[in-house]
């Protein structure tokens, strides 16, 4: 009796055959990526996800992320002695009160920041960049009514430009820790803005205008600086700041405006 012949359309590889092995091997190379990704061992930043992302225990870790968390420690490094030149030399209580917001606010999320930082094994800058240098040198050679508006300006356009850099992060990063910074640092940066407003010196219609020129020279007269887009930020670890910080708060200042 003769062998019964092979039925076509059967058998690995036929036709059909082929196009399930196919599905099969793309739907595993669909898998394998994400299953190797949440095998991996949990590290602290040293674990590279990415050409530009690093796996940590807490989550992938952006450039983004990392840019936002060395940002938040350049703010308290020239915003908190800002905070400190108001309440010395501010005319107003108004102003004083900015002041002491800053203080409090930027002493918090230091705090916060450096323990972030550890946990990720990130180093961080310990001088402000050269323009919060010269915004500093600003406030400290102004005098009376004139100090309170470059404060209130000065300090109010920064608070600006990283409110935005915030809401991106926080609404983008996949990292837990920099995901509870970004919360920490969006209610004090907005508890900030409106303390600065109530001042009674921000010049609203200069302030659109510098916010509008993505870092152009501010118009003749405005009394707010520029801000650089772009610029290196010098981050080096070091054990401690070269500016002495305040006793770190407890938690972030009321934003009632007292």
């Amino acid at each position: 009796m003769r062998p019964r012949p092979p039925v076509r359309g059967r058998g690995i590889f036929s036709g059909t055959g082929i196009i399930i092995s196919g599905l099969t091997a793309t739907l595993a190379a669909l898998i394998f990526p994400v299953w190797s990704y949440t095998d991996q061992p949990k590290a602290t930043g040293a674990s590279v996800l990415q050409a530009d992302t690093y796996l940590t225990q807490y989550g992938p870790l952006s450039a983004q992320d990392r840019d936002f968390i060395t940002k938040v420690r350049l703010a308290g490094l020239w915003e908190l002695p800002a905070g400190e030149l108001a309440q010395e030399k501010g005319t107003t209580a108004a102003v004083r009160t900015a002041g002491r917001h800053l203080v409090d606010g930027h002493t918090f999320l230091d705090e916060r920041v450096r323990d972030v930082a550890g946990k990720l094994g990130l180093g961080l800058p310990n001088e402000p960049t050269d323009q919060q240098k010269q915004w500093l040198d600003t406030l400290k050679s102004a005098q009376g009514e004139d100090f309170d508006r470059q404060f209130a300006n000065i300090v109010r356009l920064a608070h600006g430009r990283v409110f935005s850099v915030v809401a991106e992060v926080r609404a983008g990063t996949q990292n837990s820790l920099v995901r509870s910074l970004a919360d920490d640092a969006n209610t004090t940066v907005l508890d900030h803005i409106q303390v600065l407003e109530a001042t009674g010196y921000v010049d609203f219609a200069a302030l659109a205008r510098d916010l509008a020129a993505s870092g152009t020279p501010t118009p003749p007269g405005s009394g707010l600086p520029s801000v650089a887009t772009g610029s290196p930020i010098p981050v080096a670890p070091s054990p401690a700041p070269s500016y002495t910080l305040p006793p770190a708060a407890s938690s972030p200042p009321p934003s009632n405006g007292s």
